[in-house]
């Protein structure tokens, strides 16, 4: 890996090309560096483990939504159209990524990458694949457009934070994704330096959507960020150009949205010949919350087995969490939002709630996408008043952990002390969830396919499920008219097309 330094550079200084990091990005996704077997095959986990959320979001009402938009725009010009999840209706392929990118974010349950910044890398997905169908792609096409897009992601995110900024981190979304269709479409480095820096001009925007009551926007964020990218790179196509510099520039990014005209990064990226790796440094999910949160519903599980008197809240004095500083002003307590322990609060919210996860999941002892969140759950008076007998604090050991370079440490849990009203303490902690790497049951090919059948269970029929599965496990060898068979239809019935909201489309 090269690091590049990133700073702010006056207009006088008419910074060159090669000298943006806009450029170096555009680099790095026309190099036709081979991409390796181990990548290869994370690119397939991912498109199942996304397709496996997608299936299971079908008829949320944010999907309905978005699915509804889609449709009244058909497919366009210059292409056969990207399909949607669930439908063999195709739409213009922005569309598509829009559509599909809802139905991959809406559960908050697919991969996920943590450094400077955090991320969800498989939201790339949704828009280069869209583009690959619209545009006859192959597998192989594809799979190098998503390794392009994992790789600027992460790479990013490892080198600059915009959550400290209330920045939303699809910041980086959009110019990974634009990469990334730049590399499926073979287009040269001119053209994808100008669709990376339209992509984060218009892809930057406030971490409202993520504090306080958490709206339905969190899901559609991402999917906004990927038709934008989507749409810059047809401008770009079209000759049209960026803002430049748009991240060095002294009315840049840099100078007015993040650190300031002092700052400097170090952003690291691939050196000419270099396998894009990226993808390999992600995770994906086990449960469906907050990437933060996994590891505690894995030793809340432990801990009702281990103590049931503890989920009595009878019991229970006080429950203290120590963990990061991300985690505790983010999703815990530190962040002062009343609506982390409110019964009545959004799904979305009570996803970004540590207090409310963790009382829930030690009380069940599991996790369930949809029986976890249901507002009858929530609202169960026991559980509201140990619940609340939950507070979280930030840990200076575990903060390090959360933001050191080193895989081997690298963490997003923390310890729990649980105090007794008999005086009895019970403590345990935990590094990384069971699915991570490094966990104790790390997610390979049999997780991520059985993680498909369960959520597509009572949604696909078992036949279109193994031809999903079937085809997908071959992505490599797929030719443009095999890349359609990467949607999943959805069982007769499952979905009603009538039964949509309407809009001005």
């Amino acid at each position: 890996m090269i690091e590049h330094t990133v700073r702010v550079h006056p207009s006088s200084d008419n910074l060159a090309r090669e000298d943006q990091l806009a450029y170096k990005i555009a680099k790095v996704a026309v190099d036709p560096v081979p991409v390796e077997d181990e990548v290869t095959e994370m690119v397939i986990n991912r498109i199942i483990d996304n397709a496996s959320v997608a299936v299971a979001s079908l008829n949320r009402a944010p999907i309905v939504s978005a699915r509804a938009q889609a449709l009244a725009h058909p497919a366009s010009a210059n292409g056969s159209g990207g399909s949607v999840f669930g439908i063999t209706e195709k739409v213009s392929p922005e569309w598509a990524a829009w559509a599909n990118g809802v139905a991959v974010r809406e559960l908050d349950f697919h991969d996920t990458f943590l450094a400077a910044d955090y991320s969800h890398p498989g939201d790339n997905i949704p828009a280069i694949l869209a583009v690959a169908e619209h545009t006859g792609r192959s597998g192989a096409d594809l799979v190098r457009g998503i390794a392009t897009g994992y790789e600027i992601q992460v790479d990013l995110v490892k080198a600059i934070c915009l959550h400290k900024h209330k920045i939303d981190h699809v910041a980086h979304l959009g110019p990974s994704a634009a990469a990334g269709i730049g590399t499926l479409l073979g287009l040269d480095a001119e053209t994808i330096f100008q669709a990376v820096g339209q992509a984060l001009h218009t892809t930057t925007a406030t971490r409202q959507s993520r504090k306080g009551e958490i709206s339905t926007w969190k899901a559609h964020a991402p999917a906004f960020a990927g038709k934008m990218a989507v749409e810059a790179v047809d401008r770009a196509l079209r000759g049209q150009t960026s803002p430049v510099p748009i991240y060095e520039g002294e009315d840049g990014v840099i100078a007015w949205i993040l650190d300031g005209p002092e700052a400097e990064y170090t952003v690291p990226l691939p050196a000419e010949g270099e396998p894009k790796r990226g993808i390999l440094d992600t995770y994906t999910k086990e449960h469906s919350a907050e990437y933060q949160a996994q590891a505690w519903i894995d030793l809340a599980r432990k801990l009702h087995a281990e103590h049931p008197e503890i989920t009595d809240p009878a019991n229970v004095k006080s429950v203290l969490i120590r963990t990061s500083h991300h985690t505790h002003y983010v999703i815990g307590s530190g962040a002062n939002d009343p609506q982390k322990y409110d019964p009545t609060a959004s799904r979305e919210t009570l996803d970004h709630s540590i207090p409310y996860i963790f009382t829930v999941a030690l009380q069940d002892g599991r996790w369930h996408h949809v029986d976890s969140y249901a507002p009858e759950r929530a609202g169960r008076p026991d559980t509201v008043e140990l619940w609340h007998k939950v507070t979280t604090e930030e840990d200076p050991e575990w903060t390090r952990r959360y933001h050191s370079l080193d895989i081997s440490e690298k963490a997003f849990g923390g310890s729990v002390e649980i105090t007794l009203n008999d005086g009895t303490v019970i403590t345990d902690e935990i590094a990384v969830a069971d699915a991570h790497p490094l966990g104790a049951r790390p997610f390979a090919r049999e997780q991520y396919i059985a993680k498909f059948r369960t959520l597509a269970e009572g949604v696909v029929d078992d036949a279109e499920a193994d031809r999903f599965l079937e085809t997908v496990q071959r992505l490599p060898e797929l030719s443009a008219e095999e890349l359609v068979g990467l949607n999943v239809q959805a069982a007769g019935g499952v979905v009603d097309l009538a039964n949509s909201p309407k809009g001005l489309f």
